[in-house]
C-alpha cells in the first residue's frame, strides 16, 4: 500500500508503546552518509514531546546531544516531563536503539504571553527565492533532496578545488521538498539543513559529526501557520575552527522578515 503522507510526516511518525515511550523508524528520504540526517533525529525527538498528552505550552528551546551512530531501522524514545511550572515545562528525552543510547535531549516548553518585544538581529539582504536556481543534489546524500535550497552565498563546493573562502558565511532560501506547511518539528529539521561550515570555508570534504545541536524558537504556532509552505531565509556561520571541532550559529527568517528561530551547534571534524 502506498504511503501518501509527506516524507517528513512519515519520518517523524511515532507509535506509543507505553507511558512516555514511543517507537519510530528511520526513513530513507532523510538518510545521510552514515545513518539519518541529524535534523530529522532532532525533529522526531521533539515530536515525542509534541504528541505527549502531558505536554503544556509550545517549544522555546531544544538541545540534542548525539551520543552515537543511529543505524537504519527501528528505535525507541523515552520522554519525561521532569517539571511543570506556571509558565514553563521541562522535558528530558532519550533515543535508544538495540539497547544503546544514540541521543539524549532536553526540551523546554512555555506558555507565551504578550510583552514588550524587539528584534536586534538584522534581516539579511537577499534576492527572492524565485530568482535563484535550486542547488544541485546529484552525488549528495539523500536528505539533501528533501529540501529546496537556493544559495545567495556560501554554497558548498565539494566537487571543485577553488581557494578556500575567507569566511564560512552561508545565506540561502530553504523549504521542504515537496513543499509542506511549517510547524515546530519541520522548523527544527530546517535549522540543521546548513552544510557543515568546514565544507564552505575549506571547500573540501572531511569526515564530520554533530556533537550537540540546539534550537531556540522565537515563533509561536500562529506565526508558523501564517508562514505556510513559504521558503525561509537561512543564514549560518562559524566562529572558530580549532583542534578538531567547530561551532555553527544560524538564523531562520520568514519571507516577511520575522525571526523564527536561532540555532547553535558544535561539530567534530577529522583531518
Amino acid at each position: 500500500m502506498t504511503d501518501e503522507r509527506h516524507p517528513f510526516d512519515a519520518a517523524v511518525a511515532l507509535e506509543p508503546i507505553g507511558p512516555g515511550r514511543w517507537r519510530g523508524r528511520t526513513h530513507p528520504a532523510y538518510a545521510n552518509m552514515v545513518g539519518p540526517f541529524g535534523g530529522i533525529t532532532a525533529a522526531v525527538l521533539l515530536q515525542a514531546v509534541l504528541q505527549d498528552a502531558a505536554r503544556q505550552g509550545e517549544p522555546v528551546a531544544l538541545t540534542v546531544n548525539y551520543a552515537g551512530p543511529l543505524a537504519d531501522g527501528g528505535f525507541e524514545i523515552a520522554a519525561e516531563a521532569v517539571r511543570t511550572n506556571r509558565s514553563t515545562q521541562h522535558w528530558t528525552l532519550r533515543l535508544e536503539q538495540d539497547g544503546a543510547v544514540a541521543a539524549t535531549a532536553s526540551a523546554v516548553l512555555a506558555t507565551r504571553r504578550e510583552t514588550w518585544s524587539a528584534v536586534e538581529a538584522g534581516f539579511p539582504t537577499a534576492p527572492p527565492a524565485a530568482a535563484l536556481e535550486r542547488a544541485p543534489t546529484a552525488g549528495r546524500p539523500p536528505w539533501t533532496r528533501a529540501y529546496d535550497m537556493r544559495f545567495v552565498k556560501g554554497a558548498p563546493r565539494l566537487a571543485a578545488s577553488p581557494p578556500p573562502d575567507a569566511d564560512s558565511l552561508s545565506l540561502m532560501w530553504v523549504r521542504d521538498e515537496p513543499p509542506r506547511a511549517l510547524d515546530f518539528a519541520a522548523l527544527t529539521a530546517l535549522a540543521d539543513s546548513f552544510f557543515p561550515r568546514v565544507f564552505v570555508r575549506r571547500a573540501s570534504w572531511v569526515p564530520i559529526g554533530t556533537v550537540s545541536f540546539s534550537v531556540y524558537f522565537h515563533a509561536d504556532s500562529a506565526t508558523l501557520r501564517a508562514n505556510g509552505a513559504a521558503p525561509l531565509l537561512a543564514q549560518a556561520r562559524a566562529h572558530q575552527f580549532r583542534n578538531g571541532y567547530f561551532d555553527q550559529a544560524g538564523e531562520l527568517w520568514s519571507e516577511r522578515g520575522e525571526l523564527l528561530a536561532v540555532t547553535h551547534q558544535i561539530v567534530y571534524f577529522k583531518e
